[in-house]
């Protein structure tokens, strides 16, 4: 993981009106903070959307030029943090698509080490770091087994503890469609850890 550039962000940017009136204005802090702020969540998330571990350094470069050519046309009407999440996504997907059209079948179907379970690994004994990854991997497993749009709701909501209205600005969807995708992901991915449990039965037999 690189070095942090500078110091953390701290609060998010509060807007600010305009001279004479009009629409407020956000105060948008410089690319350096944005990038420490945030790299973590753009690194563990364009993975959990389905870039093959091969590529997530192109990718999570790629979200990052996109950020800094439009920082400074972000209006505040968002969180950054559910703004980055909307380019993170759209990045995610065009690799996959990318992906897809050189081999059909290698989208989303390469082991994985969750960067979750990598950060703090030095606190952990052997066993506990172990658990920790083969739990990510059976993560990106299951996630592997939804479908794109499914997938990104359920990662946001239930991985980044986004609601449905920020999800939906993030996406620039309705709010009832996503609690709706929202709701099939749940069931999707259930019925993913259900197979994956006889499975496992079925292998110890």
């Amino acid at each position: 993981m690189p070095a942090a550039l500078s110091s953390p962000l701290g609060p998010e940017p509060k807007a600010t009106a305009r001279p004479g009136g009009g629409e407020p204005q956000a105060v948008v802090p410089p690319f350096e903070a944005v990038y420490e702020e945030h790299f973590d969540l753009v690194f563990r998330n364009v993975r959990r959307l389905g870039v093959p571990d091969a590529l997530v350094d192109d990718a999570v470069q790629e979200v990052f030029l996109v950020v800094y050519r439009r920082l400074g046309q972000f209006e505040g009407r968002s969180s950054l943090k559910t703004w980055i999440c909307s380019i993170v996504t759209r990045v995610a997907s065009d690799h996959r698509r990318a992906l897809r059209r050189k081999s059909p079948h290698a989208c989303g179907k390469a082991e994985a080490v969750d960067v979750d379970t990598v950060v703090d690994e030095r606190a952990e004994g052997p066993h506990e770091h172990t658990v920790r990854l083969e739990g990510a991997r059976l993560l990106h497993k299951l996630l592997d087994e939804l479908e794109f749009d499914k997938r990104t709701v359920l990662v946001l909501a239930e991985l980044e503890g986004m609601t449905a209205p920020e999800i939906a600005d993030a996406l620039g969807e309705n709010v009832n469609t996503m609690y709706a995708r929202l709701r099939a992901a749940r069931r999707d991915f259930d019925q993913a850890v259900a197979r994956e449990r006889a499975r496992d039965t079925w292998r110890l037999r």
